[in-house]
């Protein structure tokens, strides 16, 4: 399984960016994917996620209202639109997959290799 991230950069504070996750290796229609996010010195956070069965959506309440997942199964691409970023949202954000999904970060076996996002303020 592969899974490449990518669309991080460099934004100032309110800007947006669209990240981007293609997979490969696993049947996507089939997967929840998820996106995390760590930031220097701490922990690997859930951010967003979307189920495989209906397209339910979930979402850290730190970004809900601001950050949207979407999936292309067509492409075999989730992606996540931010909008609104704050500093705060500084941090490597890596996507994932896994048959049902989970908010906790040790439950996920296939992890992309990250993509970063700076916002300055």
């Amino acid at each position: 399984v592969q899974l490449q991230a990518s669309g991080g950069g460099l934004v100032q504070a309110g800007g947006s960016l669209r990240l981007s996750c293609a997979a490969s290796g696993l049947t996507f229609s089939t997967y929840a994917m998820a996106w995390f996010r760590q930031a220097p010195g701490k922990e690997r956070e859930f951010v967003a996620g979307i189920t495989w069965t209906d397209s339910r959506t979930y979402y850290a309440n730190s970004v809900k209202g601001r950050f949207t997942i979407s999936r292309d199964n067509a492409k075999n691409t989730v992606y996540l639109q931010m909008n609104s970023l704050e500093p705060e949202d500084t941090a490597n954000y890596y996507c994932t997959a896994r048959k049902s999904l989970s908010f906790t970060n040790t439950d996920y076996d296939y992890w992309g290799q990250g993509t970063l996002v700076t916002v300055s303020s």
